[in-house]
């Protein structure tokens, strides 16, 4: 069984990727991982992220593994454990830029394909639209901008990860947004046949009892 969960930054599709695949025991792909992963090759290789073709060549030499369970999904670069270096801002800043260039996307799409075969739950922003087009059930989460900054901005400051206000989280998040639905290579949209729910003021129980009461019904048909 694959199931995309499609979506802008902070509306929950991590959080729930992780507690649908511990609940249908299936692997769990965080793809935004893979593409902070090239940013962190990127980055150490001292490549200039807007010289397209050395990026998407890097891409395309370096090995990228996910292992363990969702709850404690280790991001692998090269086989070194890079879960925690990929958080860092400077790397989330160039994954935003890495994850435009085509060759890039088109490197992690074979990769996610052939991680995603065995049976999966992934999320990401064109998994239902280019990864996946045939999933067997496809999501689209949603939430106002305020609410997925607030969500964000939270979830940095247990982390230690970002030095970022509020309000800066914010204007990162929208432009991140504008970035994602504008550029050319698989933008990010839902895909005509997902199912589009808005968490704007629910918790994730009920996000995941929503989205889980729609895979059964279709299960026990």
């Amino acid at each position: 069984m694959i199931i995309a969960i499609d979506g802008p930054s902070g509306s929950g599709k991590s959080t729930l990727g992780r507690l649908l695949a511990r609940a249908l025991k299936l692997l769990y792909i965080d793809t935004g991982s893979m593409y902070r992963a090239v940013a962190l090759a990127v980055i150490e290789a001292n490549v200039d992220p807007a010289d397209r073709d050395t990026v998407t060549a890097l891409a395309n030499e370096i090995e990228i593994d996910l292992e363990g369970d969702p709850d404690s999904l280790k991001v692998l670069l090269n086989g070194r454990d890079v879960t925690d270096q990929i958080r860092t801002e400077s790397v989330t800043a160039m994954s935003s830029v890495v994850s435009t260039i085509p060759g890039v996307r088109r490197a992690m799409v074979e990769r996610q394909r052939a991680i995603g075969k065995r049976g999966a739950v992934l999320n990401g922003r064109d998994i239902g639209t280019v990864v996946f087009p045939d999933a067997d059930f496809k999501f689209f989460l949603t939430a106002k901008p305020e609410e997925r900054a607030e969500r964000r901005f939270r979830e940095d400051q247990l982390t230690a990860h970002s030095s970022a206000t509020l309000a800066e989280t914010l204007a990162e998040m929208v432009e991140r947004d504008r970035r994602d639905s504008t550029r050319a290579d698989s933008p990010l949209k839902a895909a005509d046949d997902a199912v589009i729910i808005d968490s704007t003021g629910k918790g994730i129980d009920e996000v995941l009892s929503e989205i889980m009461e729609r895979i059964n019904v279709h299960r026990n048909h």
